[in-house]
């Protein structure tokens, strides 16, 4: 199995790179924020940050490509890179302190491109979580001060703890009723929404979490996460992996009992 150790600190030193960024203009009086083509905001932090990423990862690992939410895709080759820069802009740019970097590497195998490497970093929120492949995921201020994740053992939904972002993205496409269902069936539902729900799951707080539209950079970092963290991570089609365009994310022994719900 190949050895992730150095992706992994190289991981730390990026999000390290990019938290001083970001909160340095979080709540910013003057922050710059502009509307982009799908109608999502982008603040002059999440282009900064995203620059800063890319250059050093042109110093570091030049050979390998990058994926951005912000300046897209460069190079080819196995191992890709992908970013995004401040996931939860819409947070950030109100002053609300649940947004996070999140950075992954994907490496290309027989059954396609899977993350390898994946590191989310919250400073607004005092957290960081990461993981490697073969190597267990965990949460801390550092890679020597740290607790290893492990979800939950709950296996009934009516003991579950749902997660979710917004109820628009289901009715949108016409998933709304199982939506529903699936919240009716479980003991609790709450929605914290973007990359923590996912680190919840990885953490055995909340035991299930789903999104209906997602991209890679949304998915890339918390799906090797969650699965090292013993969960399991698929679109909403049950196929494996962050290449859906959707997430679900379990503890594993609920997996198959939300998917039934969120495919009618």
């Amino acid at each position: 199995m190949p050895d992730y150790h150095d992706d992994l600190r190289l991981g730390h030193v990026l999000a390290d790179a990019a938290d001083s960024t970001t909160m340095e203009r979080f709540k910013a009086l003057d922050l710059k924020v502009e509307t982009k083509p799908d109608m999502t905001p982008v603040s002059e932090a999440d282009k900064a940050a995203e620059e800063l990423i890319r250059s050093s990862l042109q110093r570091a690992r030049p050979r390998d490509a990058v994926l951005g939410e912000e300046f897209g895709s460069e190079g080819s080759g196995p191992r890709r890179w992908v970013i995004d820069p401040i996931d939860g802009t819409k947070n950030y740019v109100r002053g609300v302190p649940v947004w996070a970097t999140l950075i992954a590497l994907m490496e290309r195998g027989e059954g396609g491109d899977r993350p390898v490497v994946g590191v989310v970093s919250a400073p607004a929120l005092g957290r960081r979580w990461w993981a490697a492949e073969g190597l267990g995921a965990y949460t801390g201020r550092s890679l020597s001060s740290a607790s290893r994740l492990a979800v939950s053992k709950v296996n009934n939904l009516s003991d579950a703890s749902f997660a979710y972002s917004s109820l628009s993205g289901w009715e949108e496409r016409g998933k709304l009723n199982g939506f529903l269902d699936l919240t009716r069936s479980c003991w609790r539902t709450r929605g914290y929404g973007d990359f923590w729900p996912y680190m919840m799951v990885a953490e055995g707080s909340v035991d299930i979490c789903a999104e209906p539209e997602l991209s890679l950079w949304d998915m890339a970092a918390t799906a090797v996460i969650v699965q090292e963290a013993g969960g399991r991570f698929t679109g909403l089609d049950g196929m494996p992996g962050p290449n859906s365009g959707d997430a679900a994310a379990s503890n594993g022994l609920l997996h198959e009992a939300m998917l039934e719900y969120l495919r009618s």
